[in-house]
């Protein structure tokens, strides 16, 4: 017993990670830079409580949008909201696409130029604005699009994977946005989830390794200055957000701590040690407790264990959810109390300004610490001073002349080729014989937007039809290599047209029409 004692507390210190000999504090994760500490402490100084809190909130793009004018003039800001978010409550970050579909670069480049002309005049301090790009530029039209993160998974090719995100951050960089939520490091484990294509699957070590080249992709080898072809990561979504215990997004987990450390941490820890510069938090619950409320997860494994210096990002709308879904706190402002002190640095809010309301009167009731503001404010001026906003808030876009170029799209195509797995090809089926009929069946036989998945083009990427129009679906392709003649197509399952965010819906199934056409086919191709 005595010696099992000894084992066992030898592992309790073994998962501390960081703590040094004699209980010291860790080397910093990531090597300060005096000259930058030096600008934060002299803005610390000067700014005063409301430019702080700004700085603490996120908006989506939506409040700020002129939506009767971008019908006629493609996406145009509304100025007298602008003013508000930034010029009266000083906000420090934007994100999301504008109109909920991807713009081209130029469009970019513009928006953001508005958006920071404003605000260094109202506040001299530039605004992050941060989008999904998660597998290529998904969000920039004429960008390009790389395999989701459980192919590049499959593939397990580091080099790849760090090329990928280098032209993700290279072509993010040609509208002038500096901040990307990605890497996806979540561990895939229930094949009911509905994000598993995402991350890079259900190993940690593959998360892990994936997770730090893409960090080398998108931020390059200096967290302290970022290059001008290369933005910010954020890894996500911290953590164990991919166990679900009802298998839907979203909802509670219940993960062992051992289990928690060792394997849910290890890709968020390794995407540390590489310099990742901001983490976004799991939406849901652990064991009855918010991880926006975990101040253990937040502060003390994240900035205290691993001496991390970079900024902590909610998921959308999640400190209200402490409130109104999880029930933690009685009011939105107790919410957002519980997660600012539990190590909160910014709200993705993302409609409600009044989050700069309730933490102004948190601290004026001595609620919420002014070290601790202090502390979040810190973190988001590093980030945007390691980004170079400061000096360039906005850059000239035509030095990105490879956007969309043959060079990128032949690197994505080995992506996607590296990424394809047979599991078995009995009789040697493969490669289809010339002549061959093919029936073809299933919901993602013909269509972009299930070839394409999410975060691409829009949110559940609906709008790859439109986006991508001029690429093949499997159909598509297989009617240009067989021939039309020898393909029979019966879906058997199809999605709604789409209307009112009904992406899920599907139309009624025909499945018996697929079975009937099975008898004048010699092989089956499901897409499902």
């Amino acid at each position: 017993m005595k010696n099992f004692k000894k084992l066992a507390l030898a592992s309790v210190l073994c998962t501390g990670v960081c703590l040094t000999a004699g209980g010291q504090k860790a080397a910093p994760a990531i090597p300060s830079d005096p000259v930058i500490e030096a600008h934060i402490q002299e803005w610390l100084k000067k700014m005063t409580l409301e430019e702080k809190i700004g700085q603490m909130c996120e908006i989506t793009i939506d409040v700020v949008s002129d939506f009767e004018a971008s019908k006629k003039n493609g996406f145009t800001l509304n100025p007298a909201m602008l003013d508000t978010v930034i010029g009266k409550y000083k906000v420090g970050s934007l994100l999301n696409v504008p109109l909920s579909v991807a713009q081209k670069k130029e469009k970019w480049a513009e928006a953001i130029k508005q958006i920071q002309d404003l605000s260094m005049k109202e506040i001299g301090i530039p605004c992050i604005y941060g989008v999904d790009q998660i597998h290529g530029t998904t969000y920039t039209l004429d960008g390009t699009m790389f395999p989701q993160g459980i192919n590049m998974g499959a593939a397990f090719n580091r080099e790849l994977t760090e090329k990928a995100a280098a032209i993700s951050a290279y072509e993010t960089k040609a509208g002038c946005i500096p901040w990307t939520y990605a890497p996806v490091v979540d561990l895939g484990r229930d094949p009911r989830w509905s994000r598993m294509w995402e991350n890079y699957g259900e190993d940690c070590y593959v998360n892990a390794e994936m997770g730090k080249a893409s960090v080398r992709g998108f931020q390059g080898s200096d967290p302290n200055h970022i290059g001008e072809y290369n933005v910010a990561a954020c890894m996500k979504h911290y953590m164990g957000y991919g166990v679900p215990v009802s298998g839907k997004d979203r909802t509670p987990s219940s993960i062992s701590r051992s289990d928690m450390r060792e394997k849910h941490f290890a890709p968020f820890l390794a995407a540390i040690r590489q310099g990742a510069l901001s983490v976004m938090v799991n939406s849901g619950v652990d064991n009855g407790v918010p991880f926006h409320a975990n101040r253990e997860l937040l502060t003390e494994w994240l900035k205290e264990d691993l001496n991390w210096d970079g900024m902590i990002v909610t998921d959308w709308a999640d400190i209200n959810n402490l409130c109104t879904r999880d029930h933690i706190a009685a009011t939105k402002k107790e919410a957002v109390k519980i997660a600012i002190n539990a190590g909160i640095d910014m709200s993705m809010v993302p409609y409600e300004v009044s989050f700069c309301d309730y933490l102004k009167e948190l601290v004026q009731e001595g609620e919420v610490p002014m070290s601790r503001i202090d502390d979040a404010v810190a973190r988001v001026l590093r980030l945007k001073y390691r980004l170079g906003l400061f000096e360039n808030p906005y850059w000239d876009i035509k030095k990105y002349n490879k956007f969309g170029s043959e060079e990128f799209a032949r690197v994505a195509l080995q992506a996607a080729e590296e990424s394809e797995v047979l599991l078995k090809n009995e009789g040697n089926i493969l490669p289809l014989a010339k002549g061959t009929k093919i029936l073809l069946a299933g919901p993602n036989a013909n269509s972009m937007r299930c070839l394409n998945g999410g975060w691409s083009y829009s949110w559940q990427g609906h709008l790859a039809d439109q986006c991508a129009g001029a690429y093949n679906t499997i159909y598509e392709s297989l009617c240009n290599k067989y021939g039309k003649e020898n393909i029979i197509y019966e879906p058997g399952v199809t999605y709604a047209p789409y209307k009112n965010d009904n992406w899920w819906e599907e139309n009624q199934p025909e499945i018996e029409k697929s079975v009937a056409a099975a008898s004048r086919a010699d092989v089956i191709i499901a897409c499902i």
